[in-house]
């Protein structure tokens, strides 16, 4: 049982326990028809210096060290003339996706593709901290010689409708297969010390250090599709981990998806087109916690840097998965989308934790090169008066699951611990299961012992949903996902 503060009626109070309007749209049973696929990647890097996201302070890109892409994966399922089910998945190299180009984008393609539904377009980020910011107001940005968000989201929507178009006019029948590797990618970057505090990138070397927080998942999760000839024409590669090896440099970067693409492009054609998945990642990243010595030296001695290692080794394990996937080659399988609509209970400010953000925000909004930081306390602050006055609305997201064949790919707008995940994939009924994190600008979502541990990422300025949504974010997704393999 937990306490609520000024809740004014019963109503509010079912919304904020979690309970959750389910809105399903697709089909009702599962029919295996022609399957038709089609791919297309996109540049969607600005060709002017822009103000990158992912930090708390202002940067201004001084280069394109990688170019930033959109690819999109169109997929539909026929019965001669008779649709039975698609989706558009989209991915970008960006470092979350705003309601607002969601809805540009399915706004933009609905004249262009009139047998598609657009609510059926799933937009997601790899977590880039070195593309484009696409809000207006978020960060102190010159007015001169910089492409401001605004203009950036316009050009960011059209190309990005672009790619959907050129996917969807694209498919053909194909075949589909899909297999699992591992690739030591991602480790947990919390530390934990004696006194129960946990700290994102907390130093491993101290006498208090007593442990890594939470789990990891080294899977890594394929997808292929081939034409009827059997030529590869895209790949679906799912990792929990965040693209953010270089998130602090100042040039615009795809990170360690860019060097992913060239490899599997240098094996397998450059027109193949890499749809590049992050799972559940939140408590991740590619940094180095612990045996950092031991890990450079190899990699020097590989004469390799950071990003080439990295993608090494995710190619590898993409390897691995396409050794198996190559032996079975699906046709007609089964394609089943399904969307609901979740309401999930806010996280909660508590008193102590309001006054302390106050004082926070006094301290820091004096220089106006924090403006960035100041506006992410004032929300938590203005979360807590709608608390207290009884206006807080619930957190609406849109849930995206889709079967495919003997595996299902499942959709969340935030920055998910990986244990979440793994709660998922375990009860999932399906062979495999794809999670993809970021299909929306959620924040973080934590676990209750990352609440209870403290720091980045865990404290309630980081998380609008906390532990609570979290488990009926995995109920419910767990639920669609059965739903798509039971016996009528």
């Amino acid at each position: 049982m937990f306490v609520l503060h000024s809740i004014r009626s019963l109503a509010s109070f079912v919304r904020l326990a979690g309970i959750c309007l389910l809105v399903v749209l697709g089909s009702e049973t599962c029919f295996a028809g022609e399957t038709r696929v089609g791919s297309a990647s996109v540049s969607i890097t600005p060709d002017q210096p822009v103000a990158l996201s992912g930090q708390m302070m202002t940067r201004v890109s001084n280069g394109v060290r990688s170019p930033v892409t959109a690819t999109a994966l169109a997929l539909e399922s026929r019965d001669g003339e008779k649709l039975l089910d698609q989706a558009l998945l989209v991915s970008c190299d960006l470092v979350s996706i705003s309601p607002e180009i969601l809805a540009g984008v399915r706004e933009r393609i609905k004249s262009d593709l009139t047998d598609f539904d657009s609510s059926k377009l799933v937009i997601s980020a790899t977590h880039t901290h070195t593309a484009p910011v696409l809000e207006e107001g978020k960060y102190e940005i010159p007015k001169d010689g910089v492409m401001q968000p605004a203009e950036y989201s316009k050009f960011l929507i059209e190309r990005v409708a672009e790619a959907c178009k050129r996917a969807w006019t694209n498919r053909r029948p194909g075949k589909v297969g899909w297999g699992l590797g591992h690739a030591v990618v991602a480790q947990n970057r919390r530390s934990i010390y004696a006194d129960g505090r946990a700290v994102m990138y907390g130093p491993t070397d101290r006498a208090d250090f007593r442990g890594i927080e939470g789990p990891e998942d080294q899977g890594v999760e394929v997808l292929c599709f081939w034409d009827m000839a059997g030529k590869l024409t895209a790949t679906a590669v799912n990792i929990a981990c965040p693209a953010q090896e270089v998130e602090g440099n100042m040039t615009v970067d795809a990170d360690i998806w860019h060097e992913v693409r060239e490899s599997l492009r240098a094996k397998h054609g450059k027109e193949l087109n890499v749809i590049a998945w992050t799972g559940a990642a939140g408590d991740q990243s590619p940094h180095l916690m612990y045996r950092k010595k031991a890990e450079e030296r190899m990699r020097t001695l590989r004469k390799l840097n950071r990003l080439e290692e990295l993608a090494r080794r995710i190619v590898n394990g993409w390897q691995e998965a396409y050794e198996g996937a190559v032996q079975e080659q699906f046709e007609g399988v089964p394609l089943v989308h399904r969307v609901a609509n979740l309401e999930l209970p806010m996280r909660l400010v508590t008193d102590a934790e309001a006054a302390e953000t106050r004082a926070t925000i006094a301290k820091l909004s004096g220089d106006p090169k924090n403006r960035r930081i100041v506006a992410w306390h004032q929300d938590v602050l203005d979360r807590y008066e709608r608390q207290k006055s009884g206006t807080l609305e619930p957190f609406r997201m849109e849930l995206h699951v889709i079967r495919i064949g003997d595996v299902v790919v499942a959709t969340n707008p935030f920055e998910l611990y990986t244990q979440y995940g793994i709660q998922m994939k375990s009860r999932s009924p399906a062979l495999q299961t794809f999670l993809v994190q970021l299909a929306g600008h959620g924040t973080y979502l934590p676990t209750e012992a990352a609440v209870h541990g403290g720091g980045y990422s865990a404290i309630v300025a980081s998380s609008a949903v906390g532990p609570e949504g979290g488990q009926i974010l995995c109920d419910e997704t767990v639920k669609l996902i059965e739903s798509l393999w039971a016996k009528k």
